[in-house]
Order: C-alpha cells, then sequence, then structure tokens
C-alpha cells in the first residue's frame, strides 16, 4: 500500500466527513428534526392515550407550561395528571397539517388534532390546534409550552 492508496483514503474521509455531519438538523438514524418531532408529538398523542405515564415525563420539561382549549392552565404536574387520569372514549385520532420551525436549539411545532368518538349518545368529530415550543437538552427534545385552541364546529 503505497502513498497514493492513502492519499485516496484521505480524500475519501474529507469528502464524506462533511457531508455526514454538516447539518444539525439530522439525527444520527438520518432524520430530520422536523419528522422526529412530529414523530415525538405522534408518540405523545399515543403515550397520552395510553397512559404511558414513564413517556411523557421525558417528553414533558420540567418548567412546562400548558394553556388548554378552555383557557386554564396547567404546569408538568397537572399534565401528568391529566394522562393518568384520562377516560375519554377515542374512536380515531389524526394529527396532521404540520408546520415545524427551528431556531437554533429550539423548535415550534403547529399542528392540528381531530378526535372522533361518541358525545352525548352521537358520534362527533372535535378538532383542536397545538402549538407546542420544544428544546433541545441531552440530545432529546423536551416540550416547555403548549397551548391548543379548539376549532369552532
Amino acid at each position: 500500500m503505497g502513498r497514493g492508496f492513502w492519499r485516496d483514503i484521505l480524500v475519501v474521509i474529507l469528502i464524506v466527513l462533511p457531508t455526514a455531519t454538516v447539518s444539525g438538523s439530522q439525527s444520527a438514524a438520518g432524520r430530520s428534526n422536523q419528522e422526529i418531532l412530529i414523530q415525538l408529538e405522534r408518540d405523545w398523542d399515543q403515550a397520552f392515550h395510553q397512559k404511558d405515564i414513564a413517556f411523557i415525563e421525558k417528553v414533558v420539561a420540567d418548567e412546562f407550561i400548558a394553556t388548554y382549549d378552555d383557557g386554564a392552565r396547567g404546569d408538568r404536574d397537572q399534565e401528568l395528571e391529566n394522562a393518568a387520569t384520562f377516560n375519554k372514549r377515542i374512536d380515531s385520532a389524526t394529527l396532521d397539517e404540520f408546520t415545524v420551525k427551528e431556531y437554533g436549539d429550539t423548535a415550534v411545532v403547529w399542528f392540528r388534532k381531530s378526535m372522533t368518538g361518541p358525545m352525548q349518545g352521537r358520534t362527533v368529530t372535535v378538532s383542536v390546534r397545538f402549538v407546542d415550543v420544544f428544546v433541545m437538552r441531552a440530545g432529546r427534545w423536551q416540550c416547555v409550552a403548549s397551548q391548543s385552541t379548539r376549532i369552532a364546529d
């Protein structure tokens, strides 16, 4: 193995290495932060319905503040309590209309959630818009603020 071989290896490393590390918006699995945050929102929603408190504890930051669709405010403890005591029947839930904007180690996620289920003896669909603010900490996204607004029927 002569100098030409090692020079060729060095050239390959210098070409490949910057493209592998150039963007902080890529995870080790090659997914963008936008994809990760959208999946995190979907997983959080599923965890809420399944009362997976351990998952939600990892997503919701200690200083988390929520403003709910009825105007009430809650902190991390309230959010965990809401998940633990959730008892409504949801036949289907869809999260869509995602917009994700990144600002350094902070990201804002806007989306719509539509839920269908029984209410007062009939099937209804309720839609809510969310704005969640996430901060990157120790290599993972944590939600520090959330606001939901019910969309008029």
